[in-house]
C-alpha cells in the first residue's frame, strides 16, 4: 500500500478549503433573497442585485461552487484511499480546480449581469457551457483512470456512486445544453417547446438525482463509517440502493409538468417512477444510519458524526416528501407554493450540506496532518445553529405552501375565488420572516465553520483535541 505522503492531496485540500468558501459566498446571497421578499427595497434599485438575477447566482453558487467542490474534493480523497493509488495526471488534476473556479467565477459575473439561457440550473450561456463540459471530461479521466490502476480488485461503493454521478452529469449537461450560438453572451437552445420543458427536466431533476444524491451517497458510504469507525451495515444492500436508484432515478423528471401541455402519459410515468423511488432511498438512509450499529454512544461526544446523522436523516425525509408531492392529486395542492421551496431547502441544507460539513470536519484534520479539529466545541454549536436553521427554514415553508395552495384553489359558493392573490401573499410574510431567520442561523453555522477550519490549518502544531481514526 502506497503511504499517505505519496497521495496527491495538494488538490483535495484546494477543493475542500473552497467548499467552506462557497458555501458562505451562495448562502449570503441566499439571505439577501430571503430578505429581499420580505423587503423588496433591498435591491436599492440596482438591476443586478435585483431577485430575478441573484436567484440564479444563488442556486449556482450553492449547487455547483459549495457542492460541486465537495465533490470534487471528497472524490478525489476517496478514490485514492480506496484504489490505495496516487490520484492520476497531477496537472490534469490541477486543471480541474482552476478550471472549476473560473467557471464559478464567471458564473458570478455574467448571472448578475442578466446573461442567462433562463433555464432553471443551466442559466449560463454556451461558451460557460463549453468550458464546464471540458473541465467534467478532464474529471471523469482523472477519476476512472485512478480507478484503473487500482491496486486492489474490489471496487468499494462510494467510487460506484461518484462513477455514476460524474458520467450522469455529463450526458445531462450535454444534452440539455445543445444550443445555437448567435454572439458570444447569447445563444438558442435547440429545443422548442415541450420537448424543450421535457429535455429542461430530465436535466432538472436528475441534477438533483445524481448531482445532488448520488455524489453525495458516496461521501456518505465513505465518511460515515470512517467517522464511526465501523463497517458499512450491509454491503449487499449498498450493491442494491446502487442499481436501483440509477435505474429509477432517471425517469422522474416529468414530475415538475403535472398539470402541463406534456403529454399526460408522460406526467404519469414521472410519477410512477418517482414513488417507486422511494424503496432505494430508504435503503440508502437505513444502510447508512445503521452503520453505527454497536456505535450509537459515540453520538453523544462526537458531533461530526451528528451532522452525518441528521443529514442521513433529512435524506429519508426529502425522499419521502418528494415521491409523496409527485402525485397528483397531492401535486394540484403543492405546485408553484412555497411547500417546493422547503422541499428543496430540506434537501439542500438538510442532507447536501449537513453531509458536506461534516465529511469536511472529518477529512480536514487528516489533509493537514492534524490530530484533530481546532475546537470540538465549535462544531457542536454549528451543528445546534444549523440543525434549528434547517428545521425554521423547513417548516416555515411547508406552512406557507400548504396555506397558499389551500387559499388559491378555495371557492364561494357561487365558483368565484374566496381570497385574491395580494391575500394570499401577506397570510405568507409571516413565515417569511421564520424563513429569514432559519437561513440566518444556518449562514452563522458557515461563519463558525470557517472560523474553526482556518485555525486548524493555522495550527502550527497540532491541536489537543481527540485523536481521529487515521486515513
Amino acid at each position: 500500500m502506497e503511504t499517505t505522503a505519496s497521495y496527491n492531496d495538494k488538490v483535495v485540500r484546494q477543493f475542500t478549503i473552497m467548499t467552506v468558501i462557497w458555501g458562505i459566498v451562495g448562502m449570503l446571497v441566499g439571505v439577501l433573497l430571503a430578505a429581499q421578499l420580505i423587503w423588496p427595497q433591498l435591491n436599492f434599485d440596482v438591476p443586478f442585485l435585483t431577485y430575478s438575477r441573484l436567484r440564479p447566482l444563488h442556486t449556482n453558487a450553492v449547487i455547483f461552487a459549495f457542492g460541486g467542490s465537495a465533490l470534487f474534493a471528497t472524490s478525489y480523497y476517496v478514490v485514492q484511499r480506496t484504489c490505495h493509488v496516487r490520484l492520476m495526471f497531477d496537472k490534469l488534476a490541477a486543471f480541474t480546480f482552476w478550471g472549476w473556479q473560473a467557471i464559478i467565477v464567471l458564473a458570478a459575473i455574467t448571472l448578475p449581469l442578466g446573461i442567462t439561457q433562463s433555464k432553471e440550473y443551466a442559466e449560463l450561456e454556451w461558451p460557460i457551457d463549453l468550458l464546464i463540459a471540458v473541465v467534467w471530461v478532464a474529471y471523469a479521466v482523472v477519476f476512472f483512470s485512478t480507478i484503473g490502476r487500482r491496486r486492489i480488485k474490489h471496487i468499494y461503493v462510494a467510487n460506484w456512486f461518484y462513477g455514476a454521478f460524474i458520467i450522469t452529469v455529463a450526458v445531462l449537461h450535454i444534452f440539455n445544453n445543445l444550443a445555437i450560438p448567435v454572439t458570444l453572451t447569447k445563444s438558442y437552445v435547440i429545443y422548442t417547446g415541450v420537448v424543450d420543458a421535457m429535455m429542461q427536466w430530465w436535466y432538472g431533476h436528475n441534477a438533483v438525482g445524481f448531482f445532488l444524491t448520488a455524489g453525495f451517497l458516496g461521501m456518505m458510504y465513505y465518511f460515515v463509517p470512517k467517522q464511526a469507525g465501523r463497517p458499512v451495515y450491509s454491503y449487499r444492500l449498498s450493491v442494491v440502493h446502487f442499481w436501483s436508484l440509477i435505474a429509477i432515478y432517471m425517469w422522474a423528471g416529468p414530475h415538475h409538468l403535472h398539470y402541463t401541455s406534456l403529454a399526460d402519459w408522460a406526467q404519469t410515468l414521472g410519477m410512477v417512477f418517482s414513488v417507486i423511488l422511494l424503496a432505494p432511498s430508504w435503503g440508502g438512509m437505513i444502510n447508512g444510519i445503521m452503520t453505527l450499529s454497536g456505535a450509537w454512544h459515540k453520538l453523544r461526544s462526537d458531533p461530526v458524526l451528528k451532522f452525518m446523522i441528521v443529514a442521513l436523516s433529512f435524506y429519508g425525509m426529502s425522499t419521502f416528501e418528494g415521491p409523496m408531492m409527485s402525485i397528483k392529486t397531492v401535486n394540484a395542492l403543492s405546485h408553484y407554493t412555497d411547500w417546493t421551496i422547503g422541499h428543496v431547502h430540506s434537501g439542500a441544507l438538510g442532507w447536501v450540506a449537513m453531509m458536506t460539513i461534516g465529511s469536511v470536519y472529518s477529512l480536514l484534520p487528516r489533509l493537514y496532518n492534524r490530530d484533530g479539529m481546532y475546537s470540538i466545541k465549535l462544531i457542536d454549536v454549528h451543528f445546534w445553529t444549523s440543525t434549528i436553521g434547517v428545521v425554521l427554514y423547513a417548516v416555515s415553508m411547508w406552512v406557507a405552501g400548504i396555506t397558499q395552495g389551500l387559499m388559491w384553489r378555495a371557492v364561494n359558493d357561487d365558483g368565484t375565488l374566496t381570497y385574491s392573490f395580494v391575500e394570499s401573499l401577506k397570510a405568507t410574510y409571516p413565515y417569511y420572516g421564520l424563513r429569514l431567520v432559519g437561513g440566518l442561523l444556518f449562514l452563522a453555522g458557515m461563519f463558525i465553520m470557517a472560523y474553526n477550519v482556518w485555525k486548524t490549518v493555522s495550527e502550527t502544531k497540532p491541536a489537543p483535541v481527540a485523536v481521529l481514526d487515521p486515513a
